[in-house]
């Protein structure tokens, strides 16, 4: 675990792992998602101006969730803007960077659907590359176990500051009790789900299935993740508020998909090779009315 990577000499300015892989995190899915539009014949400008807003929606969000929380954590009100120090919520990005999504649709219109399954691939990157600052921060620990690949986290840590608070441990121990390693475990569902929709990618029949298909597999992967965490108790029916944010994200999912099904067999990047500029206004204006319902 390292939450400072580096101090930069002479200036005492601190690197922190979690920033450090949150910034690789948006790069590498903005560079992925750039590289889908491309050969989706869609806009590569459309994606960096609609990166802006995605991760300023996201970053926002995420911060926010964890504030309604874990507020108890903030020392000052300065202590909100320190989201490079950790501190944020998945579930809050994808809900920030929704909004932020739309906002920019709303105000360059673009094909949604074709674009959301050229971003998909990039979120489970960006799940992936992310947790693995989660884990250097030592943030989203694990609930105590015995199993061979569990981990201890040193002295002044989130989980061993939990574990002391809740009497599991001396405040004068110099590491926690062995946990499940729960950032890693999220790392490796990240990986598998990229996997899983690069493959399925050039198989999809409708724009949207690769977005519908990630909205059914990670919240599977999340909820059971958080069943094997420490950092936060129940929220509603027993449950965590990701497990139940799982829930409805996994529902919004089947929805997607029965949804697609009554839509017309075809893929943008099949009819943009041919397309005049009339008939590629023409299609743009079909995926806004097909959004709006």
């Amino acid at each position: 675990m390292y939450r400072v990577l580096f101090e930069v000499p002479g200036l005492g300015y601190k690197l922190h792992g979690f920033g450090i892989m949150l910034v690789l995190a948006c790069f590498g899915a903005l560079r992925i998602s750039a590289w889908r539009a491309r050969k989706e014949r869609l806009d590569p400008e459309d994606v960096y101006g609609l990166a802006t807003w995605l991760f300023a929606g996201g970053v926002i969000g995420a911060r926010a969730f964890f504030v309604i929380q874990h507020h108890e954590t903030l020392r000052d009100w300065t202590d909100i803007l320190r989201f490079w120090q950790g501190g944020i919520v998945f579930y809050g990005c994808i809900i920030g960077g929704l909004a932020g999504s739309l906002m920019y649709w709303a105000r360059h219109p673009f094909p949604f659907r074709p674009m959301a399954d050229a971003v998909a691939p990039a979120l489970a990157l960006g799940v992936a590359v992310g947790r693995i600052g989660c884990f250097l921060n030592g943030c989203c620990f694990g609930a105590v176990c015995d199993w061979p690949w569990a981990v201890r986290f040193p002295a002044e840590t989130l989980p061993w500051a939990s574990q002391v608070a809740a009497g599991l441990i001396p405040a004068h121990a110099s590491h926690s009790l062995p946990i499940h390693p729960t950032q890693l475990y999220a790392v490796l569902d990240g990986f598998l789900i990229l996997a899983l929709l690069s493959w399925f990618f050039p198989r999809r029949r409708r724009d949207g299935e690769v977005m519908a298909l990630l909205m059914v597999t990670y919240p599977i992967a999340r909820y059971m993740e958080e069943s094997l965490r420490a950092d936060e108790g129940p929220f509603f029916a027993g449950l965590t508020i990701s497990q139940n944010i799982s829930i409805l994200v996994f529902a919004c999912g089947v929805a997607t998909w029965c949804w697609l099904l009554t839509r017309p067999r075809g893929r943008y990047a099949d009819r943009a090779a041919d397309m005049t500029p009339t008939t590629e206004e023409h299609i743009e204006e079909e995926e806004l009315v097909a959004v709006g319902h």
